[in-house]
């Protein structure tokens, strides 16, 4: 193991540990401690006025500490579009092996990150160690390419909500890809692949779908996702009866609710109105706990019709399930098969469409992997189909 990856076990498994030596309430704490210990200082204020610029266009960088070994990295501040096209701002992280690039300049891949939260504060680049839970940095660092990663609209900075919103989503992955490039000037070439879970696996599934017309200027060599957030409906149907389901649900239907202005109450009980903004203030990761006690008592009673076949809803679900458009990049797809969150079937199921559509799909299943595990399990085979699909050959010449 590598001593980044040591780095990585060490910090989960003292988490880990505090919180189960603890009491309820105190792991709580521990939990609202390791919230309350990202970054801090001033680069997330967003100018005013924002200077002008295209999508993908620098508001700002700052030299970011704690990177792997061999590398250097930026926070960094870009501009990017929502799915009407409005401008938003951005912000996210992009790291980079500090040998010299190679002649042609380095393969980007721009990283979809899976769930953390909604609110500002749960951005990947706030946290109390932003490289922690990017599947396979130290891997891709040591081939070469560049790395970067979106927080996504209304993350680390003030902006609309956009969980689970794709198309501002995708937009937000490849702008971040541009950032990358304006950073980096002749040391980056326009060779960019897709890589992402979970929720990143959506975001990157409609980068991928949307880059030709909305981002010509990259050349999009490959996409590759583990478990990807797909049939939005079947997920929710399969998930809302636990805990992980009512969590996911209540940053979904209120991100929808605030993008398409649709009332919540046309869809969630009483009960889970009140509980909304409460649950939608939790990160994920830091504050597990606390968001359970508010989520676990509405298991049962959080929705008041069904979302597949109540509109607004079915139709927005619908709208934000990759597949509308063929993905014209080879696509490289893993599913755990003991993923009890993003089922395995639903998995079969968008990949045999995106074959029947003619996208050219690897599919790895891997058994015994889970919803958390599938990507790094995964990441061996991702290396090698990106290095041969994606470009990442040209990084080593």
């Amino acid at each position: 193991m590598s001593a980044r990856g040591l780095r990585v076990v060490v910090v989960i498994v003292a988490a880990v540990a505090a919180l189960t030596a603890c009491s309820p309430t105190q792991a709580t704490r521990v939990e609202e401690d390791l919230g309350a210990r990202p970054y801090v200082g001033s680069f997330y204020r967003v100018p005013s006025p924002l200077p002008s610029g295209a999508p993908g266009s620098l508001i700002a960088t700052e030299e970011a500490p704690g990177q792997p070994a061999g590398a250097a990295a930026w926070r960094i501040m870009f501009r990017s579009t929502d799915l009407d096209g409005k401008p938003v701002v951005n912000s996210g992280l992009l790291v980079v092996p500090d040998a010299p690039a190679p002649a042609g300049g380095r393969t980007i891949v721009s990283w979809g990150h899976p769930t953390t939260g909604s609110a500002e504060k749960c951005a990947p680049s706030r946290f109390f160690d932003p490289y922690v839970f990017v599947e396979g940095l130290t891997d891709l660092l040591a081939r070469g390419y560049a790395v970067v990663y979106t927080d996504y609209t209304g993350m680390g900075v003030p902006g609309p909500d956009s969980y689970l919103v794709g198309e501002t989503e995708g937009r937000n992955v490849l702008d971040a890809a541009r950032a990358a490039r304006d950073v980096l000037g002749a040391e980056a070439s326009n060779r960019v692949v897709l890589w992402g879970h979970s929720q990143g696996g959506q975001a990157v599934l409609f980068a991928a779908q949307l880059a030709a017309s909305y981002a010509p200027d990259l050349d999009i060599r490959a996409a590759a996702v583990a478990a990807p957030a797909t049939d939005l409906a079947s997920l929710m149907r399969a998930d809302i009866g636990d805990v992980s389901g009512v969590s996911i649900a209540s940053y979904a239907f209120a991100a929808y609710s605030d993008v398409y202005d649709v009332p919540v109450r046309s869809i969630l009980t009483p009960a889970a109105v009140d509980a909304l903004p409460t649950m939608n203030g939790f990160c994920l990761l830091t504050q597990n706990s606390a968001m359970h006690a508010v989520a676990k008592p509405l298991i049962g009673t959080f929705l008041s019709a069904d979302p597949e076949t109540t509109e607004p809803w079915s139709g927005l679900l619908a709208a934000n399930t990759p597949g509308a458009a063929r993905i014209a990049v080879p696509l490289f797809v893993a599913q755990g098969l003991a993923d009890k969150l993003v089922r395995p079937e639903a998995t079969d199921a968008f990949v045999a469409r995106e074959k029947g559509d003619g996208t050219a799909v690897t599919y790895d299943r891997i058994p015994g992997a889970t919803h958390g595990t599938v990507a790094n399990k995964a990441m061996p085979r991702v290396l090698d189909w990106l290095d041969a699909n994606g470009g990442g050959a040209a990084n080593a010449r």
